[in-house]
């Protein structure tokens, strides 16, 4: 979903060009952006003080996905503060840089070499600390536990993050390895409840900027369900859904945990607000550095 959103901001200004789209209500206008997301969130089914969706905010995430994991451990506590992630991208637009800002740790997988490697020279004070560990490798079902196992000795940890564009819920069921007690996973929200939608396994799987990749929010509520897992809501963009193990939900969320009752349609437009000024390694590095981390 990551590449979406890149794709988006890349392209906006040559949409708007071929669609004749009056400059004054710009795709790209921050404001139009801002007030689209605020008309939603006044909307009545996010008014449950158990919904998660007025607790999302963007730091360093798609879109809401920071405020909404935070709201997500102010609920159900935290333990280690440990993380997984992989598909982080470059490295500066995930699910957990901003939990680095918490002193939180844990490990990135990223399968692209180049981008791998900025994070490795942009990082360098957070990743020698050893609150980061950083493994440039493309993910399969296969070497997820092998990979995971590598860098953490916790079999319980608090978040794990999965954004890989296209076999997502094959290599999460392949996970034995660690028993995470919050799951992030992209879905493809083209496919609303109750349609059943998961992509065949492909090991050798890019994204080819269409809709062969991930699985509907239907599939993924029951696949998780097998494995332990609630559904307990979704990004406001229709890019990621958020998962707590049932023996953590109690009544702290917004039921019945369906996909019915969580699902949000792509609104892939609202990744392209801004969160204050351009994302920098510089920020997180030179903090860590001060707190003597």
């Amino acid at each position: 979903m990551l590449k979406i959103l890149r794709f988006l901001k890349a392209n906006i200004r040559s949409l708007v060009c071929r669609y004749r789209v009056p400059s004054r209500v710009s795709l790209a206008d921050p404001n139009l952006i801002r007030m689209s997301l605020e008309r939603l969130r006044s909307l009545p089914r996010y008014q449950d003080k158990k919904c998660l969706t007025l607790s999302g905010h963007k730091v360093y995430s798609q879109c809401d996905e920071d405020g909404i994991i935070r709201e997500i451990f102010q609920r159900i506590g935290q333990t280690n503060k440990t993380f997984v992630e992989f598909g982080v991208g470059d490295g500066l637009e995930n699910n957990t840089l901003a939990l680095l800002f918490d002193d939180w740790q844990g490990l990135w997988i990223e399968g692209s070499d180049r981008l791998a490697g900025r994070i490795r020279d942009g990082l360098k004070n957070t990743i020698g600390s050893g609150r980061l560990q950083v493994i440039n490798t493309f993910v399969t079902r296969d070497n997820i536990n092998g990979l995971i196992s590598s860098a953490l000795d916790e079999r319980e940890i608090d978040l794990l993050s999965i954004d890989i564009d296209g076999n997502d819920f094959h290599v999460f069921e392949s996970i034995s390895c660690i028993n995470p007690r919050v799951v992030v996973i992209e879905y493809n929200a083209k496919f609303p409840p109750p349609m059943q939608y998961c992509m065949s396994y492909d090991e050798g799987h890019k994204w080819s900027k269409d809709d062969n990749f991930g699985a509907s929010l239907k599939f993924l509520e029951e696949g998780f369900s097998k494995k332990g897992y609630c559904l307990v809501g979704c990004s406001v963009t229709g890019a990621n859904a958020f998962f707590v193990r049932q023996d953590l939900v109690a009544d702290r969320f917004l039921e019945p945990y369906s996909a019915e009752t969580h699902y949000e349609p792509a609104r892939y437009f609202l990744g392209c607000l801004r969160s204050g000024q351009n994302p920098s390694f510089k920020t997180l590095d030179r903090s860590m550095a001060i707190r003597g981390l």
